[in-house]
């Protein structure tokens, strides 16, 4: 587990936040408030987590086929192209990690911020192994519109591909923008039944009537007060792992590699012989492994001519083929995941009967799901007793205190997947 200080920068001319938070999405300690010289006193052997201003840059996210990061980097502005302003030149783009759909997150900002901030930074004697737009402090959950509330501004996601923040809006202005409310609401799309808003007391007083209106409009409003304001909640989720390191490229961390690798000039020298050794092996075992593939193709090419002989294509996917053989007699080949996960998540919740299940969904061999305990342990013997089985593995994705109760977020795969 690491501990993080996570710091948030706001405007040059006034003060920062800072709070210490882990890896587990914990926190650690109370907000302080001062500047980045004494944010600088809290690092010690911590890691520092920046948060910067969300409404500097811009989130969205891209379809990109391929897995090369330099081809992607370079397809990056033509594929943004209409939605910039600056030349591309001007501009720093840092990716995410691809979401399940094929989507790639992305945040584009200006040169100049980020020279900014890092300057900043530098003077203060901080070097930041992440740097994250504030608004990726906003968890997506899926199927649940999400938005957060700090002064004027409003940050929003819809639990899957939107994410912006807007400035001087109320917050069901913010939903009509994303196409929930009003007439941007196509009639095929099926709005969300429930709605998640952070905001502090005073936000959520003067917000009343919105509240109002929403909540004819949707099926469900939850407005949860943040008492110490939102840097807590953006501050757990970033340190939890989730979000965009705009640390890439030519911010990323460097290294001296010549300086590195001097003092063992022989043992690589030894390293290189062993390596072509190896890659000679190989090349061997590489030609014995083609031969014995021909061979088992053409035993596999028997076999099948005997059970299908009107057949005559050439096979090319055995496993392919055995599957379609299997389907055509009967035979299941789809593991079964969604009810036993549900028995071993019954289990759980019975030998946890403090808990309680708010949300749960199923996409994709994953169940995520929603629910509130009077503490963390609680949600940690639920994701142990579900992990137990060996069959399943579950993960606490974040924890969000709220009155006396503890609103967490577990995700369940099954091993390996």
């Amino acid at each position: 587990m690491s501990e993080y200080v996570v710091i948030r920068l706001a405007a040059e001319d006034q003060a920062v936040q800072w709070i210490l938070a882990d890896s587990n999405g914990t926190r650690l300690s109370n907000v302080s408030t001062g500047e980045l010289s004494q944010a600088a006193m809290e690092v010690g052997n911590r890691s520092v987590i920046v948060l910067v201003p969300s409404i500097d840059l811009l989130t969205t996210t891209v379809l990109i086929p391929g897995r090369s990061n330099s081809k992607i980097k370079a397809a990056l502005p033509f594929a943004l192209e209409e939605n910039l302003a600056e030349d591309v030149e001007n501009l720093h783009f840092a990716v995410g990690e691809r979401q399940p759909n094929g989507r790639l997150p992305v945040s584009v900002v200006a040169n100049e911020k980020m020279d900014g901030w890092i300057k900043r930074l530098s003077d203060a004697d901080i070097e930041p192994s992440i740097i994250a737009p504030d608004n990726h402090g906003l968890a997506k959950i899926p199927g649940t519109l999400s938005v957060l509330v700090n002064d004027d501004i409003v940050m929003f996601n819809d639990g899957a591909d939107i994410d912006f923040v807007m400035q001087d809006i109320k917050p069901s202005d913010a939903l009509v923008f994303a196409g929930q409310l009003g007439e941007t609401q196509k009639d095929d799309e099926e709005k969300s039944g429930h709605l998640i808003v952070f905001c502090t007391a005073e936000r959520e007083e003067s917000l009343s009537h919105d509240w109002i209106a929403l909540r004819q409009e949707l099926h469900s409003v939850d407005v949860n007060i943040l008492p110490d304001g939102v840097l807590p909640k953006l501050a757990v989720t970033v340190a939890a792992g989730h979000g965009i390191n705009l640390l890439q490229g030519r911010y990323g961390k460097k290294t001296e590699y010549s300086a590195l690798f001097r003092p063992w000039k022989t043992a690589a020298m030894l390293l290189l012989g062993l390596a072509v050794l190896a890659v000679a092996t190989k090349g061997v075992d590489y030609y014995r492994l083609v031969q014995d593939e021909a061979s088992l193709r053409a035993q596999f090419n028997a076999e099948y001519r005997q059970i299908r002989p009107d057949d005559t294509r050439e096979i090319l996917d055995p496993v392919a083929t055995v599957v379609s053989l299997r389907r055509n007699i009967g035979g299941s080949v789809a593991p079964q995941v969604f009810l036993p996960s549900l028995r071993e998540l019954g289990a759980a919740i019975a030998a946890n009967s403090t808990a309680e299940i708010e949300t749960i969904s199923y996409r994709a061999g994953v169940i995520d799901l929603r629910l509130t305990a009077p503490d963390v342990a609680t949600l940690d013997k639920i994701q142990k007793a579900v992990s137990a089985s060996g069959r399943f593995q579950a993960s606490i994705q974040s924890t969000d205190q709220i009155a006396d109760k503890i609103n967490g977020r577990i995700q369940i795969r099954e091993s390996g997947s």
